[in-house]
């Protein structure tokens, strides 16, 4: 295991592209669908209803993949690619706010209408959300990998539940309070729902990771297995901003 670590920084792996690929994808959909819809699932849990932003019900997929990542080829490339998901999601924020701005048609602002544009998509095209959605995305998304990486040394490689289930209650908690909280101090979301969505979001994110578990394993036995990796992070720096 350990041997595996020590190896040429620049091979190539037949499905890293893959995975990268579909946690931006699923990242970028995550924040349009936050911005898009406030979910309410009319239950409540010990008084606080289970209200929570339409991203909730996709971005735990996120971490799934950003756990994989990290399990499998280690958190100096996972750093990459979660600086890659960063780029992307302040791209297409800023593609957004270009398209809200240019002069609509007179066809489309009958039938349509900027105002509808904004309610729906101008979340993500100005600064409240786009702040909260990188901010929060930054942070826990780093937690995360961080946490799985340290974890993986510490359990030298055993238990995987507990790492990516460990490294998701800190990840997903760091990422949700500061999305919740920067959205509601830039009037994204009304601070009346401020509770309901912290919880909610929460403990569903959490939930999915959990549930998930059986799947995750599987991924990362694949990966293991084809691309002949099982990174072991013992000398990589752990900064951000870090390129070694």
């Amino acid at each position: 295991m350990e041997a595996n670590s020590i190896v040429v920084e620049k091979r190539g792996f037949k499905y890293f592209d893959l995975v990268m690929a579909f946690f931006v994808t699923v990242l970028i959909i995550s924040n349009i669908a936050s911005s898009a819809k406030i979910v309410d699932w009319g239950v409540s849990i010990f008084g606080v209803p289970l209200v929570f932003d339409a991203g909730t019900t996709l971005f735990p997929i996120s971490y799934i993949f950003g756990d994989v990542l990290t399990e499998v080829y280690g958190y100096k490339r996972s750093r990459r690619v979660i600086w890659t998901g960063f780029a992307c999601l302040a791209f297409s924020a800023a593609i957004l706010w270009l398209v809200r701005i240019l002069p609509g048609e007179a066809n489309w602002a009958r039938d349509v209408g900027q105002v509808e544009f904004n309610n729906i998509l101008g979340g993500m095209s100005t600064g409240g959300i786009v702040l909260a959605s990188l901010i929060a995305y930054f942070a826990g998304e780093f937690s995360n990998s961080y946490v799985l990486a340290k974890m993986k040394i510490l359990t030298k490689g055993r238990w995987l539940w507990t790492r990516t289930i460990g490294s998701t209650l800190v990840g997903e908690g760091v990422d949700t309070l500061l999305f919740v909280v920067i959205a509601s101090i830039t009037g994204v979301f009304s601070w009346e729902i401020f509770v309901s969505l912290l919880v909610t979001n929460y403990i569903f994110k959490v939930g999915i990771e959990a549930l998930m578990t059986p799947v995750t394993y599987w991924m990362v036995r694949k990966l293991k297995k084809v691309e002949q990796e099982d990174y072991y992070d013992y000398k990589t720096k752990f900064n951000p901003f870090s390129t070694k």
